[in-house]
């Protein structure tokens, strides 16, 4: 998966600066003069981070993070400022901002942070395959394997399932085995794990 910084400034030559900066260490950058031309452009696709400066001409960059957020888009911020104060850091903390970093730049901690988001975006795609995997496989269970899966991870017994769906023990351990291989699960902690994928 390819990652990209996603660059909103409306200074040219700041936007030029972490391009040039961030294009030597090696990373993949895009860059938007405003957030309204970010939010034209957006894609749901796209993951990385987004280096969002807090103060320019039309949409500020607390309001940007709110917008994105709206739409559905989780990819991780890292606000950027000229004029650093303790209640724009605040809202952006609240919104889930990875940090908080005054310019002139830091080398160090912008590219730190940049890893730092970079590694949350990778965690929260890795979470989201594999809450799609699940689902998958839950599709693929029939409905009496649905029924007795239900059952199990309520905690009931074999010998408690099977009255209660009108069928036999021997039935009831047929259906569990089944279903767990289909899900590639060995023991019920994973199968309670997977049946909340489809939750």
């Amino acid at each position: 998966m390819a990652l990209t910084v996603f660059i909103v400034d409306d200074d040219p030559s700041v936007r030029d600066a972490l391009g040039l900066l961030l294009g030597v260490r090696g990373y993949r950058t895009a860059v938007f003069s405003s957030g309204e031309a970010l939010l034209q452009a957006w894609q749901p696709e796209w993951a990385g981070c987004l280096l969002i400066d807090i103060r320019m001409g039309g949409m500020d960059g607390l309001e940007v993070q709110k917008r994105l957020a709206d739409i559905g888009n989780r990819i991780p911020v890292v606000i950027v400022t000229g004029h650093g104060d303790v209640s724009s850091a605040r809202a952006a903390f609240k919104a889930n901002a990875i940090d908080f970093l005054e310019k002139p730049f830091d080398d160090v901690k912008l590219v730190a942070a940049i890893e730092e988001a970079f590694s949350c975006e990778r965690r929260q795609r890795e979470e989201l395959q594999q809450r799609e995997d699940g689902r998958n496989l839950l599709k693929e269970l029939t409905p009496r394997e649905r029924e007795v899966m239900r059952l199990v991870v309520l905690g009931r017994h074999n010998r408690e399932i099977a009255p209660e769906l009108g069928i036999s023990v021997r039935t009831v351990e047929v259906h569990k085995a089944r279903l767990m291989s289909k899900l590639g699960v060995g023991n019920v902690a994973d199968l309670v794990r997977i049946a909340m994928l489809g939750e």
